[in-house]
C-alpha cells in the first residue's frame, strides 16, 4: 500500500474514532450482543433493530470504550450494516475477516466493504485485529440470536 494511501486510510481511522457513527442506545433492539478483548480492555455492545416483518437491519447502534482502532471500526460498521440484511452482512463480515488475516497482502475487494477497506493496515499489526473485529464479531452474535428464535 503506498504511503499516501495508508495515511489517508489513518485519517479516516482516526475521524471516525472521534465523530463516531451509531454510538449509543438503541431502543426496541431485536438483539445486544457484548464483546470485551482481554488483551487491551476494549469493550462493546452492539444492538440491531431489524425491519419490520424482515430480516433487514433498520438500525444498529452500540455502546462502548476502547482504543481507536475497535471505535473506528464499529462506526464504520454502522454505516455498512444499516439497510441491510442479516445475510449480506454475514457475506461482508466474512470478506472484512479475510482481509484482516491478510497481513496486509492483496486487495481487499472495496466494493463489497466500502470504507471498511481503511483497516487493511491494521492486519499487519496481530495484537490490533481483534480490536478491529470486535464490534463485527458482535454483530454476528446478535444474528445468532436472532436465528436461534426464528
Amino acid at each position: 500500500m503506498p504511503d499516501a494511501l495508508a495515511g489517508l486510510y489513518q485519517q479516516v481511522i482516526l475521524d471516525h474514532s472521534r465523530a463516531r457513527t451509531g454510538e449509543g442506545p438503541l431502543p426496541d433492539a431485536a438483539a445486544e450482543h457484548f464483546e470485551r478483548n482481554p488483551t487491551c480492555g476494549d469493550e462493546i455492545t452492539v444492538r440491531i433493530r431489524l425491519a419490520s416483518g424482515s430480516d433487514r437491519i433498520e438500525a444498529l447502534a452500540w455502546e462502548g470504550d476502547g482504543c481507536s482502532i475497535s471505535m473506528a471500526s464499529a462506526s464504520v460498521l454502522t454505516d455498512l450494516a444499516t439497510g441491510r440484511t442479516l445475510a449480506e452482512m454475514g457475506e461482508v463480515t466474512e470478506t472484512f475477516r479475510a482481509m484482516m488475516r491478510s497481513k496486509g497482502q492483496g486487495e481487499p475487494d472495496e466494493e463489497v466493504l466500502g470504507d471498511a477497506v481503511v483497516f487493511q493496515g491494521v492486519s499487519k499489526f496481530v495484537m490490533r485485529v481483534k480490536c478491529a473485529m470486535l464490534s463485527w464479531v458482535a454483530l454476528e452474535a446478535c444474528s445468532t440470536k436472532i436465528a436461534a428464535r426464528a
